[in-house]
């Protein structure tokens, strides 16, 4: 079951909608031209995890794009109604929310905006704990353009997803799992639904290293809460630059997102890389108890 609930000023709460109907119009610029951000996170019993970090990546990407968006209590409220009207129909338990924004229908200059609340998809779970075999993809830019070229929205939450899932596509049609985006001057950057993370443990001291948001990548409100959670537990923590080299040669190598949570990289390009169950374990309960404090 999907709940869909709609921003709109007439109704306070947000206004559900019927999943199983059309509710988008054809002439809606997010549909058209992509022309929209988006944020998906994680809910437990009916409870929305990391909310201030995914409103305020919102609230980043909707002035990169030039986009009017409703107030931070709409979406909240609008959160609130969906997950509340989930846990009636399905009963607790882990959901995916998703907040999406468009420019809205061409013509009129008035965003369209929504939330849409399903359960996990069985197995999720499961399936990141196997780990993940990934190809290094170059992205076709190097690491600097970010701060060169503004307009072309790096580090935004767009809708424009269309590269990210064809690369996802090759990649299993190359009999990998997953993807890591590298830069044309040889930087790693991001998966194209997850971040990345390694770690490198020397003379007793654990480090989480992971890529430069300088470098154009989305920041990471899973990657961020997991920082946070490791370095309170004492370990250290760093942002790169990092080359492939730095990914073989680590203790360990994560893809971290909000749905996903935490997903063991077991080989990359085929080759096998070290994979401890052991920092999973540890890295993945700090995760867990980061979650639960909301």
């Amino acid at each position: 079951m999907t709940v869909l609930v709609f921003l709109d000023p007439e109704f306070p709460e947000g206004r559900i909608a019927d999943a199983s109907e059309p509710q988008l119009m054809a002439t809606d610029l997010g549909a058209t031209r992509g022309d929209g951000i988006f944020e998906s996170m994680l809910a437990m019993d009916g409870s929305a995890r990391k909310m201030n970090a995914h409103l305020d990546r919102l609230a980043s990407s909707a002035r990169a794009l030039d986009l009017e968006q409703p107030t931070r209590g709409a979406w909240e409220r609008a959160v609130a109604t969906a997950l509340t009207e989930l846990v009636r129909s399905e009963g607790p338990g882990e959901a995916v929310v998703k907040l999406l924004l468009t420019r809205g229908i061409e013509g009129r200059h008035s965003p369209t905006a929504w939330v849409a609340a399903s359960p996990l998809p069985a197995g999720t779970r499961e399936r990141a704990a196997d780990g993940v075999s990934v190809l290094l993809l170059d992205r076709g830019y190097d690491s600097t353009l970010a701060e060169r070229a503004p307009w072309l929205l790096l580090g935004a939450k767009t809708l424009s997803y269309a590269v990210n899932m064809a690369a996802l596509r090759y990649a299993k049609a190359n009999g990998a799992d997953d993807v890591i985006f590298t830069s044309s001057d040889g930087k790693v950057l991001e998966g194209p639904t997850s971040s990345v993370i390694l770690a490198v443990e020397e003379d007793g001291v654990k480090m989480l290293l992971t890529p430069e948001l300088e470098s154009g990548i989305l920041p990471g409100t899973t990657q961020r809460a997991l920082f946070d959670a490791a370095e309170a537990a004492g370990w250290a923590r760093g942002y790169g630059p990092l080359e492939p080299a730095h990914l073989m040669e680590a203790d360990g190598v994560w893809l971290v997102s909000s749905i996903r949570l935490l997903a063991p990289v077991t080989s990359i390009d085929g080759t096998p890389i070290s994979s401890s169950p052991a920092l999973t374990e540890e890295l993945t309960a700090l995760l867990r108890g980061a979650l639960a404090e909301g």
